[in-house]
């Protein structure tokens, strides 16, 4: 029975079409418009998943520690955000890493960690710095980035159990599927 597996993943997708037409409104800070921030661009939503896909994709402790390293990292690329530091090319660091996580899962490319981390490290710093950046001037910094971060590491979550299901259930062709569909999501917003 192959239909199940795939539905995890449908139904993650479908869950996060009608935030799409909102992608990037402004923003007012604390903590429910950290949390929503995440999830209101394809870009953020595309990203987020891909790691998780990805780090399931992988062997021993690069499982946990990719998402846990990006969610770290993120944080710092907020803060600087927040603070007004100049970042050149996020938009285009953004969907570049959209693309590249796409190939990673589509490819199940397994990079040795110390590969991998500054990868992510350096997708992180741009994630993150557009989430600080994008935070409400007078607003909380800290509720905001607590927002920001567990909704990161919800999607992390989400796309590691999704992942893990379609393995489960024999449906790696699926899974790197859907690394296809994310490669073609990071191409569209490099336009």
């Amino acid at each position: 029975m192959k239909t199940p597996a795939k539905a995890p993943l449908f139904l993650l997708l479908v869950a996060g079409l009608p935030l799409l037409a909102q992608a990037h409104p402004g923003h007012a800070g604390g903590l429910m418009h950290g949390l929503e921030h995440p999830v209101r661009g394809l870009d953020h939503i595309c990203a987020m998943l891909a790691i998780g896909l990805w780090a399931a994709q992988q062997n021993g402790k690069a499982r946990w520690m990719l998402p846990g390293a990006f969610v770290a990292v993120m944080a710092l690329g907020g803060f600087a955000g927040a603070a007004g530091l100049a970042l050149p090319g996020v938009e285009a660091g953004i969907a570049a890493s959209v693309l590249i996580l796409g190939l990673l899962i589509a490819l199940a490319v397994r990079l040795p960690l110390l590969s991998a981390l500054p990868l992510l490290g350096l997708f992180a710093i741009f994630h993150g710095h557009a989430h600080g950046a994008e935070m409400a001037a007078g607003s909380s910094a800290l509720a905001y980035g607590a927002g920001f971060l567990a909704m990161t590491a919800m999607l992390h979550c989400a796309g590691f159990v999704a992942a893990g299901l379609l393995q489960r259930h024999g449906q790696e062709v699926t899974l790197r599927r859907a690394g296809l569909v994310i490669a073609a999501c990071g191409v569209f917003l490099a336009f």
